[in-house]
């Protein structure tokens, strides 16, 4: 036909690609010698977006509905235009109906939603007569923004009179008098839950407001957010804790498509029905398959422990700091398993992570026997000078060999950032950079403090399955420290409690079987939980529901046997 597909851009001096004329032949994406190409086909037929960044660039296809008096959840990967949905709803970025070239007017905004709950809820957004509130993701850059302690704030934002009740939901009364530069990551986040729970609005959105909580502290926020619902006000919620999404919310939307590329809103379903579509990977509605293999989650029987050939053993230990003391009974880690501890923050999890490699001395006890413990930290720093493949070449000792190819580098989707500086990534990708190159490390226990912080719930999976095969293949170990329920069942053989006063002093439980963990810890929190019949994921029981206290009669925390 003579006409350019591909031509230079006499503004930015950069390609654009004719998206009509693109037969996707896949020329260009091998003649382009550093894989800036990539075509992607739609699985389906679908409409005019909603909303289009630019040629070449990310499209939205679907807005999720929004109920009065409910809490709508959303479920999907990180790049899917999460982010692009909230900023719409909220006023600060107009949907441009794919037209990207030229102003959109309200006017046509509100005719495309004619018939359908957006067109009124757009019509008053317009008008400027509609308050939202947002509770962003990023809440470690309060501080930045915000000066002065807790109670002040408190107090500047409380519109709705509710500052005591909230408080005492969210365990902040201990803390009113600190300052909020001084607050640690999960204090940070049950203030700025709170700051947005205070303030009187039509709409209020929550961006992953489980991260950096521990499970009763997130089971804390599920109630101060559904008692919005129950005022009467619409709440949307981003969450990748299943099992906190699970309780939150009334309704999801599960979110599809190619991170960075295009997103396609699905229909409204129920939350128990959503979730287990998004576990299958199947819309049956939609008739759309956007993951090959469902999630598999294995029910363990409270077995017997089986005696494995021990890797280490350690004698009780003690350490004590300034006004907190930890204790920890004696155990020992073996050959092909993955150890899971979990228990409230600030109750010293960390600091036996520590102990156990190396960084920090007990005061009592000792390891009876020393091995190579490969150790990824909680609070990641990204101080490397370089990108991301000059940091592989540098700390992963197997990177350029098949084996990291199929067990790390895919798993991980580490091609897509080789080209970027370490100090640019998200918090996201520097989690999955940080997992991936503790785990190109030759060592006999690996040792993981709260790997799925800032992962939606795909990277989750494929982490633990990551973790799982490398363990295995190299007839090693693991220990994991975290707080997702849904993630701990899925990659636990083994589990330690941690209990006791958090801040002031800790005590660790010798592992043991998952349920007899789970039923120790679970008990203490007076929560419980039940299996999902068709994907036997855990599920929250309701407070005082029939099966909640049928449970707690039996001593069955964790789940009933069925």
């Amino acid at each position: 036909m003579e006409e350019d597909t591909i031509v230079i851009d006499k503004k930015t001096k950069k390609p654009i690609l004719s998206e009509e004329l693109c037969s996707g032949c896949g020329i260009c994406t091998n003649r382009c010698p550093f894989n800036a190409v990539s075509i992607i086909n739609l699985p389906e037929a679908l409409d005019e977006p909603i909303h289009r960044y630019g040629q070449n660039m990310f499209e939205l296809f679907g807005l999720p509905n929004i109920k009065e008096g409910s809490i709508v959840g959303i479920l999907g990967p990180n790049g899917i235009g999460k982010s692009t949905i909230i900023r719409m709803f909220s006023g600060e970025l107009k949907p441009n109906l794919g037209i990207y070239d030229e102003d959109v007017s309200w006017n046509d905004i509100i005719s495309y939603f004619k018939g359908s709950q957006l067109q009124s809820y757009f019509k008053t957004l317009s008008k400027g007569e509609l308050k939202v509130v947002h509770k962003p993701q990023m809440v470690d850059l309060l501080p930045k923004f915000v000066k002065g302690n807790v109670k002040k704030l408190m107090e500047s934002v409380d519109e709705r009179g509710a500052m005591d009740e909230v408080m005492d939901s969210l365990e902040l009364k201990p803390i009113l008098s600190r300052d909020i530069s001084k607050l640690s990551g999960g204090e940070l986040q049950r203030v700025a839950i709170a700051a947005a729970a205070l303030r009187e609005a039509d709409f209020y959105y929550f961006d992953e407001p489980t991260s950096w909580l521990d499970v009763r502290q997130r089971l804390n926020a599920v109630k101060v957010v559904r008692n919005l619902a129950e005022a009467g006000k619409s709440v949307m919620v981003i969450e990748h804790d299943l099992a906190a999404l699970d309780a939150i919310s009334d309704y999801v939307h599960i979110l599809y498509g190619q991170p960075g590329a295009y997103g396609v809103v699905s229909q409204m379903r129920g939350v128990r029905v959503g979730i287990n579509s998004y576990i299958n990977g199947f819309l049956r509605e939609e008739n759309v398959r956007f993951r090959k293999q469902p999630i598999i989650f294995d029910v363990k029987p409270p077995a017997l422990e089986i005696e494995a050939e021990v890797i280490a053993d350690y004698s009780s230990l003690k350490k004590s700091y300034d006004g907190f003391s930890l204790e920890a009974d004696q155990g020992k880690v073996q050959h092909d398993e993955i150890i899971t501890a979990f228990g409230p923050n600030g109750i010293g999890k960390t600091t036996f992570a520590k102990i156990l490699a190396g960084v920090t001395k007990p005061d009592k006890g000792k390891i009876n026997k020393k091995v190579t413990i490969a150790y990824k930290p909680q609070y990641l720093v990204s101080d490397f000078d370089g990108t991301v493949e000059e940091l592989l070449l540098t700390t992963a000792p197997t990177y350029g060999t098949n084996m990291f190819k199929t067990e790390i580098l895919k798993p991980f989707s580490l091609e897509a950032l080789m080209d970027k500086e370490v100090d640019e990534l998200s918090g996201g990708e520097l989690q999955r950079l940080s997992v991936a190159v503790t785990l190109s490390r030759e060592a006999e226990i690996y040792l993981f403090d709260e790997p799925t912080a800032f992962l939606d719930v795909e990277q989750r999976l494929k982490a633990a399955k990551a973790i799982k095969r490398v363990v295995e293949s190299r007839n090693a170990a693991a220990i994991i420290i975290d707080h997702d329920i849904v993630f701990i069942d899925y990659i636990s053989d083994r589990a330690m409690v941690f209990s006791g006063e958090p801040g002031v002093k800790g005590h660790a439980s010798s592992p043991m079987n998952l349920r007899s963990a789970m039923n120790s810890f679970l008990s203490s929190v007076g929560i419980t939980f039940r299996r999902d019949k068709e994907t036997k994921r855990p599920r929250v029981n309701k407070f005082e529901s029939y099966l909640d206290r049928e449970q707690k009669e039996k001593g069955e925390y964790y789940y009933l046997e069925s």
